[in-house]
């Protein structure tokens, strides 16, 4: 379309055209040449630059580290040196922190030991040294053989509770109080607390599976307890289903609210259940919730 253009306007040729087209791209090129010239050497000399610095950083880390180093091994070795160490019999749970360092040990190493001893710690018997972590193997094999531990302070430790072994008992469980529960083998007071509210919102259990649903029985728990406590179904509270109401229902697990309402509503529109087996018209209670609520219905 250009080259038409010219044509028509300037009567310019296909050739002049095409020289036209070559002179601006040449005139473009060197107008931009200095710039990229200046760009590219400038960023290389940037470049250059920050590996010099990046270069001489790493000389004076590594001068700085050795001449550290160095002045830290001059330490240990003049500490050391100074340190003379002296052995005698001791008793771990009564020495100062200058008799531990006469055996070699830091300051700082020795008030370890030492404010171990002042906190409550004691030492029963030589191998208990092993314990100190500020004691190393090869410290603890010299100092082994100087360890003088009266035979009163060589005494086992004993717990600071004594809890009282409960005898094995057998507990009616839909009429025993917090404190009968307490008496099994395995159940706390908490845990009794806990057994009498969910009997409580059941009616008592006429299974000992039924504990499963209390909180914190698993298998373990359940297999310590099941054989120390036995059910008397006369103890479960039953709710006749032909005059009970919904505030009678709503705190038993077994039921959710619509079927509690469901319970009721199919009552007061056909008249009374007259049996168990009445239930099951009520569309939504399903067979399994039928059985599990059975024992605490009367009719």
């Amino acid at each position: 379309m250009m080259e038409k253009w010219l044509s028509n306007n300037f009567g310019f040729s296909k050739r002049e055209y095409n020289g036209l087209l070559y002179l601006v791209i040449i005139i473009v090129v060197v107008t931009f040449i200095p710039y990229i010239y200046q760009f590219y050497f400038h960023t290389k000399s940037i470049n250059e630059i920050a590996e010099k610095l990046a270069v001489q950083k790493l000389v004076l880390v590594d001068r700085y580290n050795k001449k550290k180093y160095s002045n830290t091994r001059n330490e240990i070795e003049n500490s050391t040196a100074k340190r003379t160490v002296h052995y005698f019999e001791f008793n771990p749970n009564t020495i100062t922190e200058k008799e531990w360092q006469q055996f070699g040990l830091s300051y700082k190493q020795a008030m370890s030991i030492v404010n171990y001893v002042k906190k409550g710690g004691k030492f029963y018997k030589p191998e208990d040294l092993k314990r100190m972590y500020t004691i190393s193997p090869e410290k603890y094999e010299a100092l082994l053989p100087y360890v003088a531990i009266p035979k009163t302070e060589q005494v086992d430790k004993k717990p600071a509770f004594a809890y009282t072994k409960k005898e094995a008992v057998i507990v009616e469980i839909n009429t025993a109080d917090t404190l009968e529960l307490d008496k099994i083998k395995g159940v706390g007071a908490a845990f009794a607390r806990r057994i009498v509210k969910y009997r409580e919102r059941l009616g008592g259990f006429y299974n000992k599976e039924q504990l499963f649903e209390v909180f914190g029985v698993d298998t373990p728990k359940f297999n310590e307890i099941k054989d120390q406590i036995k059910i008397d179904m006369a103890g479960i509270a039953k709710l006749n289903i032909n005059t009970v109401e919904f505030d009678d229902l709503k705190r038993h697990p077994y039921l959710t609210f619509k079927q509690m309402n469901a319970i009721i509503q199919y009552r007061k529109q056909h008249g009374p259940y007259k049996s168990i087996a009445d239930l099951g018209k009520v569309l939504i209670l399903k067979p399994e919730t039928i059985q599990k609520i059975a024992p605490y219905l009367s009719f």
